[in-house]
């Protein structure tokens, strides 16, 4: 059996370029997305490029990555960046925030250098979370100082040299606050935006103009946090440092084990992945009142599945590390296409998180390296990254839910690069496979490419340290001027390059 679905491409339809900075990553100092993960050290046995995993290093800059958050999330509510400088020897063991999870200490091997340095390896930018719960307004004033004014001007400056980088490094994101309205502070949204018009005031004074600050937005579907945030910000005529954006955190709780979910369970997460829509367009509806110019991007500088702890590889020493199937990779697909989607609304996005932890792209420890089907997933849609987009216009099968809008068997988006057309579709059905008739209106996409399909017949496969190669996608050579009938597995996730 198979349900159908109509897509039409609709080529006179676009809402513009897709921003590469929606397929963004964050990397939190928690659990073990540093400390066997992304970083091994310099003396290590395991291969790597001045201190970082090469296998994950040669894996990353292969999805082109175009930012990279650090080093929070709440690591960054108690970051003294200071610790992070200096020789190595010198640099100070720290309880960190999450020591009350996990009892772990925060060696402060990665710093602002280490991880400057592995975003030039992988080609990303950086987007620095800075601390605007515990230090003052200097004190983040001085880390921009110490990391962006020219070589040799002041007494930073000159220290950023000693420590093996003369150059500035020229971060042009930042942003200020982190979930403000939890364990960043306990704030109310006017003292979160009166803080947060405080501090960059001070830091502006340094580079203006030159600086992309980010304001701490709503905890999910809170849209009174953004009414009440953007009220305060209004009453201001006059801003000292112009807000470039404000973020969102959103994830899709628990609905079973990731390896071990009912079919009610499969649905349950996609409904959950789905209220994003809801997320991003009601947030900007909120925005409009206050911006209606849209010089203020939405970042969702958080997003993702948080499952139950504890299946990954480490079996619970590393803190919130789990597992990804293919419901995960498919949580993953319908939100970038939701993030196409609405390219207009959504100019940054940052997957949480990169390595051993939530939704992640990759598992490690010691000399094992495994890349999930989350990382297949960007891998396949970075071609949208740059894009212009092209409407996708779906008719297919709906679920219902109480209290939920219907969800869409068929997940799709389309952009247009370089003579190229990439169409991303994902068959959310657990049940059936997906009969898929593709027409186009206002043009044509060239008729032969290849279509790389990403499945497994069983929805709950996983890729561990013994079988690291279980769930991958599969590339063929496609012709839609023979068939305009694409037919995709129970639970796919499908890239076709056309052109």
């Amino acid at each position: 059996m198979a349900h159908k679905a109509d897509l039409l491409l609709d080529f006179g339809a676009s809402l513009g370029e897709i921003s590469p900075m929606i397929y963004g990553h964050f990397a939190e100092h928690i659990g073990g997305v540093y400390y066997d993960g992304l970083w091994v050290g310099e003396d290590s046995k395991v291969e790597n490029i001045r201190g970082f995993r090469k296998a994950l290093v040669d894996s990353f800059k292969k999805i082109s990555p175009p930012v990279l958050r650090w080093p929070g999330g709440c690591f960054a509510e108690t970051y003294d960046w200071r610790d992070g400088i200096g020789p190595r020897e010198n640099q100070p063991e720290r309880v960190n925030w999450w020591y009350s999870s996990d009892h772990r200490t925060e060696s402060n091997q990665v710093g602002t250098h280490e991880f400057l340095d592995f975003c030039e390896m992988v080609g990303a930018e950086p987007y620095f979370a800075a601390n605007m719960t515990s230090v003052s307004p200097l004190h983040i004033r001085n880390w921009v100082e110490y990391v962006n004014m020219p070589e040799g001007l002041t007494t930073l400056t000159r220290e950023r040299a000693r420590n093996g980088h003369s150059a500035p490094f020229n971060v042009k994101y930042w942003g200020i606050g982190n979930e403000n309205w939890g364990g960043g502070g306990q704030m109310s949204p006017e003292m979160c935006m009166r803080e947060y018009m405080r501090y960059t005031a001070v830091i502006n004074s340094l580079d203006r103009g030159n600086l992309n600050f980010i304001t701490c937005g709503a905890n999910g579907h809170d849209v009174e946090w953004t009414r009440r945030i953007l009220t305060e910000w209004a009453k201001t005529k006059y801003h000292e440092a112009p807000t470039w954006g404000m973020s969102v955190h959103y994830y899709c709780g628990t609905a079973g084990n990731p390896e071990d979910f009912t079919r009610d369970q499969w649905y349950e997460l996609l409904f959950k992945a789905d209220f994003m829509q809801r997320i991003v367009d009601d947030h900007r509806a909120a925005m409009d009142e206050f911006d209606p110019d849209r010089k203020i991007a939405l970042v969702v500088d958080e997003w993702g599945c948080w499952h139950k702890d504890g299946t990954g590889p480490s079996k619970g020493y590393n803190l919130f590390e789990q597992q990804s199937s293919m419901r995960d990779a498919v949580v993953a697909a319908m939100t970038l296409n939701i993030f196409n989607n609405r390219c207009d609304v959504v100019k940054m996005a940052n997957v949480a998180q990169l390595c051993n932890n939530l939704h992640s792209l990759y598992l490690a420890g010691g000399e094992h390296f495994v890349e999930t089907p989350n990382y297949h997933v960007f891998d396949m849609f970075k071609t949208h990254q740059g894009g212009k987009h092209i409407a996708a216009r779906v008719r297919a099968d709906k679920m219902e839910k109480d209290s939920c809008r219907p969800l869409s068997m068929l997940s799709a988006s389309a952009s247009e690069k370089d003579g190229k057309v990439t169409l991303t579709l994902v068959n959310l059905s657990c049940d059936e496979e997906a009969e898929i008739n593709l027409s186009c209106a206002g043009g044509a996409p060239p008729g032969k490419g290849t279509i790389t399909v990403l499945c497994h017949q069983d929805l709950h496969a996983v890729n561990d340290f013994e079988t690291p190669t279980r769930v991958t996608p599969e590339e063929k050579k496609i012709d839609l001027a023979c068939s305009k009938t694409i037919t995709l597995p129970k639970g796919a996730v499908a890239s076709l390059i056309l052109g």
